[in-house]
């Protein structure tokens, strides 16, 4: 046996050899093309967006949906939140497309998106890693950018990404717009405005400003704008929503009492889609019919954000069967959102437009795209609690930011920062006497990885690196 051995296996490294001769691509793997393709990193990037909306976490900060188990994961634990996956998978793609793609509009997309992820990281954690980021071996340890440069800075990146945009031409792989460049042109201007009105407190001359150069370039004109990532009825794109609910069974997310409270008493038509009446409508395998808790109560009962103990499932209403939907739509940034921007800058004085008749127009888009319907707006509208009377800029101010919430429901992120900007609407529960949140703590391991970058950072803060150190336009 041994004398055999030695020829055998010679025979078999001079076959493999032969074999490594022949084909050289053997080793390769498809799926991970070795050579640079703008339109794949970028549509990867894209893939990414729906994860800036789809988080338990995010709607948490929002209180928009309360837990009914497991529910000390809900009220503001105190340790760090990571955004490394944001910087390793869709901005480092953007920054390869920025960096070596030859076609204007592959660069002038990225550079939007990568704002937009941007805008939504510096909103979360306050000072990030911008200016040195996104260079891979050349640096690990980028230095942090205070808040109020990081807005600069895309302020002025999507400037440039619209200088650059060539109308003629279109976009490959486009899964949001389908390489419709004017679309992107109008998504662009609207960042650029919704992002100036984020400044109203902490600088308003320059969100005035820049909130009026967004306006006149031209912004979203209607819901077909929407920046919408729509999910698909099949594994491959799914939603969230759905494989926690539907394929893993999981009935963990109520709508809020405060959420309802907004709502119910004014028979919002927004409601039957937010939510469900019984624990058999919100899912798909119904509990036992004869157990007296799973008895439907047909009516809509929000659970109180932060409640503990026993929770019966069928006294509260679940999240809404078109919400947790396979193929169900997950609305970014949209039209109804630009016209209570609009309202709300006319109010402060920063246009001359009418603030009542943008919020009337907002209201009724946003109905239009949660329900596919307007009829009986006009009804809701005039409504105590929901029509346009106010006294004051204040209660203006108050009033369009509480329907504003009530739109982004499920934006959990950017509800949270519209809420810390305004304090409105003023339904927020303080469980085991945590209040809101103010920002996210960076991740544990970044003390450790980018140690004096952190600790300059963690410096800039007012209260150190916690939950509760506001951010610079928190005022």
């Amino acid at each position: 046996m041994k004398k055999l051995l030695i020829p055998i296996v010679a025979a078999f490294f001079l076959y493999s050899c032969d074999i490594a001769s022949f084909d050289d691509n053997l080793n390769q793997n498809p799926n991970f093309p070795s050579e640079f393709s703008a339109p794949q990193l970028m549509a990867n990037a894209m893939l990414s967006l729906p994860e800036l909306s789809s988080s338990p976490q995010g709607e948490y900060m929002a209180q928009y949906l309360s837990k009914t188990d497991y529910v000390d994961n809900s009220l503001y634990p105190a340790g760090g939140t990571s955004f490394y996956w944001l910087y390793e998978e869709p901005l480092i793609n953007l920054q390869k497309v920025i960096d070596n793609s030859e076609k204007a509009n592959e660069v002038a997309v990225s550079k939007i998106l990568k704002a937009y992820y941007f805008w939504h990281i510096t909103d979360r954690w306050g000072p990030v890693p911008f200016s040195e980021a996104l260079q891979g071996t050349e640096d690990f340890t980028p230095a942090y950018d205070k808040q109020a440069a990081i807005y600069e800075s895309l302020f002025a990146m999507l400037e440039e990404a619209n200088q650059m945009i060539e109308a003629g031409e279109g976009l490959e792989n486009d899964i949001m717009y389908d390489g419709d460049m004017q679309k992107w042109v109008r998504f662009s201007n609207t960042l650029r405005l919704l992002m100036a009105l984020r400044l109203s407190e902490v600088d308003a001359a320059k969100a005035e400003a820049e909130f009026n150069q967004a306006l006149d370039a031209g912004i979203m004109e209607s819901n077909e704008d929407n920046f919408v990532f729509q999910h698909f009825a099949n594994a491959n794109n799914q939603n969230f929503w759905y494989g926690r609910i539907i394929e893993d069974g999981v009935r963990w997310w109520a709508v809020s009492e405060g959420m309802m409270q907004l709502m119910k008493p004014v028979n919002d038509p927004r409601l039957s889609v937010y939510a469900d009446t019984t624990v058999a409508d919100s899912v798909d395998v119904n509990p036992d019919p004869d157990a007296a808790q799973y008895e439907p109560i047909d009516t809509y009962v929000g659970l109180p954000f932060g409640t503990t103990g026993d929770i019966v499932l069928n006294q509260y209403s679940l999240l809404g069967k078109d919400i947790h939907a396979q193929d169900a739509p997950v609305y970014l940034v949209t039209y109804a959102q630009v016209l209570f921007a609009r309202a709300e800058a006319a109010v402060r004085g920063w246009t001359t437009e009418n603030a009542e008749t943008l919020y009337n127009e907002a209201v009724t888009a946003s109905i239009e795209q949660w329900t596919g319907d307007t009829a009986g707006t006009t009804a809701f509208l005039g409504q105590a609690g929901v029509e346009y009377n106010p006294a004051s800029q204040a209660e203006a101010v108050e009033q369009i930011a509480t329907q504003r919430y009530v739109h982004l429901f499920m934006n959990g992120y950017e509800a949270w920062a519209e809420y810390r900007r305004t304090g409105y609407p003023d339904i927020m529960a303080n469980p085991l006497g945590r209040e809101v949140p103010l920002r996210q703590s960076y991740p544990a391991d970044e003390e450790l990885n980018n140690t004096e970058n952190y600790n300059e950072a963690v410096g800039w803060l007012e209260n150190g690196n916690t939950l509760y150190s506001p951010l610079w336009w928190d005022k």
